[in-house]
């Protein structure tokens, strides 16, 4: 399963609004950015209290990214 997927999946999985969850992945010489966008009244929902949530779906994506011996980074953006 390829990053942007899997972000794709959880995203959708935690919000109301799924068919609004777009995950963009912008190639770098050192990493991979995937941007994260979902509906506003969403945002909540992905990023968490104290951005819990947020920093779960980064330690999977850091996890499944080192896998592959791959750095890959998550921007969630409004």
């Amino acid at each position: 399963m390829e990053m942007k997927d899997l972000i794709q999946r959880i995203a959708e999985a935690l919000v109301d609004s799924p068919e609004q969850v777009t995950v963009t992945a912008l190639e770098g010489s050192q990493a991979t950015v995937l941007e994260l966008k979902v509906a506003k009244e969403d945002l909540g929902k992905i990023i968490g209290k104290q951005g819990r949530t947020a920093k779960s779906i980064r330690t999977i994506l850091g996890a499944a990214s080192a896998k592959e011996h791959k750095r890959t980074v998550l921007e969630i953006v409004e």
